[in-house]
């Protein structure tokens, strides 16, 4: 009895990552072939040949399995965040946004249509759910830190986490898109637009 109770949560792990790695191997064959918005969750239970119910309980949407995809590259992400943070500790706050920025755009060049699936379940982008998204959640804090700084280096009433909500709506998918393919825009052209607009020289 013993060894049966020992032997039995190893096996359900095991289903488990197998299940994990089925799902996420379909769903980014299908993403790459059609795009994230164009796929449903249906269609990746079928592509990975398991019940919706199985898809459902190891991921409630799209956006959390957006998010499985990407995750270690979110964590570099705010691995190399926080080391341009340490190396740049010293620069105005408006100089470290900017380099936050270019660092998160480049990201997202690299991870657009993922991306643009894990904005699905931001309030910023009208989403009713309480999936945590790590990558606007850590970044909003990182901003209206930074946004602080400026008020108090210019004595002014900080109204940081309303700038930090704007800044982070310019930066998501199809803002960015529309800049970058109907404007023309350059990322260091965005880039300094950005900063004319959210943190201006003074």
């Amino acid at each position: 009895m013993k060894n049966t109770e020992d032997t039995r949560p190893r096996a359900e792990r095991r289903d488990a990552a197998i299940n994990r790695q089925r799902i996420l191997g379909a769903a980014l064959k299908l993403f790459e072939q059609h795009g994230v918005e164009h796929v449903s969750m249906n269609q990746i239970a079928i592509e990975a040949q398991i019940g919706s119910g199985t898809l459902y309980r190891r991921y409630r949407n799209k956006s959390e399995l957006c998010l499985d995809l990407i995750k270690d590259n979110i964590d570099q992400l705010f691995e190399d965040i926080g080391a341009y943070l340490r190396r740049h500790a010293s620069d105005p706050p408006r100089e470290r946004l900017r380099g936050i920025i270019h660092l998160f755009i480049r990201f997202r060049e690299r991870k657009l249509q993922l991306l643009r699936g894990v904005e699905q379940s931001s309030p910023l982008n009208g989403a009713q759910s309480t999936t945590p998204n790590p990558v606007y959640d850590t970044l909003h804090q990182i901003f209206v830190k930074l946004f602080d700084e400026m008020a108090d280096e210019h004595r002014l009433e900080p109204n940081s986490v309303f700038r930090a909500d704007m800044l982070l709506m310019a930066l998501m998918s199809d803002p960015y898109v529309f800049q970058r393919d109907v404007r023309g825009y350059s990322t260091d052209m965005f880039v300094e637009q950005l900063g004319l607009t959210f943190f201006p020289e003074r």
